[in-house]
């Protein structure tokens, strides 16, 4: 006679992985927010500071600095430019989480300059 088990209650182990895979996923897509970290493309005017045997380099409105090819703009002139910024720098991500990663750090304490010990 044959003799068969008996599996009640019991999960199997592909059940038990997948679930365990679906869990991983949303733990690391809500931890890590790689939409945060994705180049959104951006055409702004930018201001000519220096022109290279490349191009012309300008400086954005987030501070980034540009080459634009083929430029015969001279320093001072504006120009357009298309270039890749981070989604964080736009949305603010990057900014919010310097803000909780240094929550000792404030307004009065970032222009401050130099080294020193408390008394």
């Amino acid at each position: 006679m044959y003799n068969q088990k008996q599996n009640e209650g019991k999960v199997s182990r592909r059940v038990l992985l997948s679930a365990l895979i679906a869990g991983l996923a949303v733990v690391v897509i809500f931890t890590v927010t790689p939409w945060n970290y994705l180049p959104t493309e951006v055409t702004e005017d930018v201001t000519v500071i220096a022109t290279t045997e490349y191009g012309c380099v300008g400086e954005s409105q987030f501070g980034l600095n540009v080459v634009v090819p083929d430029c015969s703009a001279q320093v001072g002139d504006t120009v357009s430019a298309t270039f890749n910024v981070p989604s964080g720098l736009l949305n603010g991500y990057w900014e919010e989480l310097e803000k909780r990663q240094n929550p000792m750090v404030d307004e009065w304490d970032k222009d401050v300059s130099g080294t020193g010990l408390s008394p």
